[in-house]
């Protein structure tokens, strides 16, 4: 009886909540949209961010076309683990997030939404990303 209490508690903490995936993934991207940022301004070409329900991708563009970026393994294409709800708000009303050479860029907001829980994450437009639930 004891060892099936203990197995269960176990078995209940080491099972991570929606809303905790959820944020570990929208920490995870915050990175990368931080990553994606600084290599935009070192490669001298614009790079963007692409999403949909099952997956996410950062493209760039070289030879006058948007392309996967295959040279990098932090900016690979990823799948979400369950299907995800991405929302870009920005102040011109637009909902492409593209990085260029600038060090500024206007705020924006990215808001995570699975299984009935949400995430944003804030990028005041220098660089600096924070997640909130």
């Amino acid at each position: 009886m004891i060892a099936a209490v203990i197995v269960g508690m176990v078995t209940v903490s080491g099972t991570p909540s929606p809303e905790r995936a959820l944020r570990y993934d929208a920490e995870r991207l915050a990175l990368l949209l931080s990553l994606a940022r600084e290599e935009a301004q070192l490669r001298g070409a614009p790079i963007r961010f692409e999403t949909d329900d099952e997956g996410y991708r950062f493209v760039i563009f070289r030879e006058r076309q948007w392309r996967p970026i295959g040279d990098d393994a932090d900016l690979r294409p990823r799948p979400w683990p369950n299907a995800t709800q991405v929302t870009v708000e920005r102040a011109d009303g637009t909902s492409v997030l593209e990085f260029g050479r600038d060090l500024v860029e206007p705020p924006y907001r990215v808001r995570l939404a699975r299984a009935g829980a949400a995430v944003t994450i804030d990028a005041n437009g220098l660089g600096r990303f924070e997640v909130r639930d």
